[in-house]
């Protein structure tokens, strides 16, 4: 790392260059991506090849000018990321992801990859790298329940056609080869299913299905086939009608149940379920505490978690990670990272322009 930041350094006239045209900018210059995201792209947005030129001269010449990098890709949503590098390869029959990999290093080089990626393909390949990790544990396993729980069944889709595109097998039958049951019944059927995706709620179906979790929970059967089949096909509304209905009716909540049944995997990885269903941001917020508590910094938590929910969610993750832990992500971020590893991702949080 110390030769990364001595780059750095060495570029110092390159930055004050791209930085002093960045600092032209106001906040009223910029939008956010979605509703609920963090990233803020600037007003107008320059085109794929004012971009693509940038980021070329960026890599030229000896160091590399990631505060350049940042400000480009930091600044731009997952259309324009796709329209970069699309003109980027037509322009200088080159990969921008190969030259990122090429000119940056160490959590900053992993992150900008990471965020590169179109969406479906980049959780296919965290996926894939979950299921292949050389010590898999329950940790690993969960990012599996994200992608299945916690985005849009379409998406979950789309990943699933790039897994099988990207690694000559279906995301399934990697379940199957690598992790062992009872996990991989509950994982199966996560991502096999495709949920219907609109706010339709029956509360008959409710009603009758917490007596399903609750029998299976007391005869301590966690991957029971109804408990399966209800957390794996039942859209996410119903979902949360029925663990609501749970509630009422044993007046604990379903998590809390599993709790109860005991601490080890299954049971890790049902409660995971519940919370990216019942609430993705308190899910994520723990995620992002878990990775910068204690000593040092889980860098592909913390990477994972604000890359791929800064355009979906990221400022109800920030809402609920203040009312959780009594503190501020932003904060707790830069006092967790350091270098522009650091000023990536408070890009991606909004938090710098």
């Amino acid at each position: 790392m110390q030769s990364f930041f001595g780059r750095l350094r060495s570029t110092s006239s390159v930055h004050k260059q791209n930085s002093s045209s960045a600092i032209s900018f106001s906040e009223e210059d910029f939008k956010l991506t979605g509703p609920m995201g963090t990233v803020k792209v600037p007003e107008p947005v320059p085109s794929p090849d004012n971009d693509c030129q940038r980021l070329k001269k960026a890599f030229e010449g000896l160091g590399t000018d990631e505060e350049a990098v940042i400000w480009i890709l930091g600044h731009r949503n997952q259309s324009q990321r796709r329209k970069i590098k699309d003109t980027y390869q037509q322009l200088y029959n080159k990969s921008l992801l190969d030259d990122l990999h090429s000119e940056l290093s160490g959590d900053f080089r992993k992150a900008i990859i990471l965020w590169a990626y179109d969406p479906p393909e980049r959780d296919a390949k965290l996926a894939r790298d979950a299921l292949k990790a050389k010590k898999q544990g329950i940790k690993h396993l969960k990012v599996v329940v994200e992608i299945a729980c916690a985005s849009s069944p379409h998406h979950l889709m789309a990943v699933r056609q790039v897994y099988a595109s990207l690694f000559d097998c279906s995301l399934e039958e990697d379940i199957a080869s690598t992790v062992s049951l009872p996990l991989r019944k509950i994982l199966v059927g996560l991502v096999s299913s495709y949920r219907y995706d609109r706010q339709l709620v029956d509360s008959g179906i409710a009603g009758s299905e917490v007596s399903r979790l609750h029998e299976a929970i007391e005869r301590k059967q966690l991957d029971d086939d109804h408990v399966v089949r209800i957390l794996s096909t039942r859209n996410l509304f119903q979902l949360r009608a029925t663990f609501e209905c749970y509630k009422q009716k044993y007046g604990n909540s379903f998590d809390q149940d599993i709790k109860a049944c005991g601490n080890g995997d299954l049971e890790s990885l049902l409660i995971a379920v519940f919370w990216c269903i019942e609430s993705p941001e308190k899910y994520f917020a723990k995620v992002i505490k878990n990775s910068i508590v204690g000593l040092g910094t889980d860098e592909d938590s913390l990477n994972r978690t604000i890359i791929t929910r800064a355009e979906i969610d990221m400022i109800k993750i920030k809402e609920e990670y203040s009312k959780v832990c009594k503190s501020s992500l932003v904060d707790d971020v830069k006092s967790d990272t350091s270098g522009d590893y650091k000023k990536f991702l408070l890009t991606l949080l909004g938090e710098r322009l």
